[in-house]
């Protein structure tokens, strides 16, 4: 069974509601066997125009079919569906849900990028990956998400004092 790996992260309304919804629209994904989710963060938003701070947190498909792509047209869906709206780069969002590995699949297509090609460099994402797996390793860059965590500053990832994820 392949394994993907989502990151996940809101900024606007109310985003441990928003976050627990999109956790319960991956469960049901067609060939999703299996989910389980980091704890939630809050970070600063990197990059962008000035706005509120992220919930952020990772999670683990366990999946029967092997088509990352459309695995991708699920996410941009369930983007969708949460009022997500392509304003600006590195805007505000209501949902935002990254395909980061799919198994160590290397590809580049219109549609994906696998890895993504930049998670390494972002705390809000790494430290929740090292947190499920510190073992996870990274396909192209041939380390361990401890080890891109290790080179990152994540002082300001915390987990989020606001409880646990939403029922």
């Amino acid at each position: 069974m392949p394994t993907a790996w989502i990151a996940m992260g809101a900024n606007l309304g109310d985003r441990a509601a928003t976050l627990g919804s999109a956790l319960k629209a991956l469960k049901a994904l067609p060939g999703v066997r299996r989910a389980e989710a980091s704890p939630l963060y809050e970070t600063a938003p990197v990059g962008g125009p000035p706005q509120p701070p992220f919930l952020n947190a990772c999670v683990r498909l366990r999946l029967e079919g092997d088509d990352p792509e459309a695995l991708m047209a699920f996410l941009l869906a369930i983007e969708t569906a949460h009022g997500r709206v392509r304003a600006e780069r590195w805007g505000p969002r209501t949902l935002d849900l990254d395909l980061l590995l799919f198994d160590a699949r290397v590809q580049s297509s219109p549609a994906l990028t696998l890895p993504h090609p930049r998670f390494h460099e972002r705390a809000f994402v790494l430290k929740p990956l090292a947190g499920m797996d510190p073992t996870l390793w990274h396909p192209v860059l041939g380390c361990p998400v401890a080890d891109l965590l290790a080179g990152v500053d994540a002082e300001g990832v915390r987990v989020w004092e606001g409880g646990t994820w939403p029922t």
